[in-house]
């Protein structure tokens, strides 16, 4: 399998299927086994996300807003040898929400594609892509959203059109 990591690549083929993207949305929500569907993408990730050297990357940490917690503010200060104060004023603020995010884009810890801060990340930069989490069919919109920013969402939803033999495709030609 060739796996497509451009990034150039990836933006310029989301704006070609936005239209395309829309109707594998309703299809996706229209998938009558969630439990089937949850183990194909939650394979298809098992197998393609290892293939993906996310630090050749780095779009997710220089595009994405990213919810922070009070217990994670705590062990990323630790980690920093910083006060917890000293770090929510210099690294956090809070949205029209009442969340609290990282203030800036591209996140502040984010050098050469690597994070400074790896061993202490945010849970969500733990969890993104977010394709090991049930309930796909619920999440379609949101994993959507990131198909050209991230060439692992990329690449298993492109292989996911071709496993679940997905009519509305007509560029995927490969299988697993």
């Amino acid at each position: 399998m060739v796996l497509n990591t451009q990034l150039n690549s990836i933006a310029a083929l989301e704006q070609q299927r936005l239209v395309e993207h829309q109707a594998f949305k309703a299809y996706i929500k229209s998938y009558n086994d969630d439990a089937k569907l949850d183990a194909v993408v939650q394979a298809l990730e098992q197998h393609i996300s290892p293939l993906i050297d996310c630090t050749q990357c780095g779009n997710c940490c220089r595009s994405l807003m990213i919810n922070v917690t009070e217990a994670e503010c705590t062990t990323v200060s630790q980690a920093l040898g910083i006060s917890e104060q000293s770090f929510t004023q210099q690294y956090v603020e809070t949205s029209t929400y009442g969340a609290m995010v990282i203030n800036t884009i591209p996140c502040h810890f984010l050098s050469n594609n690597k994070c400074t801060i790896y061993q202490h990340r945010f849970r969500e930069c733990r969890d993104f892509p977010h394709l090991h989490q049930p309930n796909f069919s619920s999440r379609i919109g949101g994993t959507l959203m990131h198909y050209g920013r991230c060439p692992i969402i990329y690449n298993v939803i492109e292989q996911l059109k071709v496993k679940l033999s997905w009519q509305g495709s007509t560029h995927a030609t490969t299988q697993l």
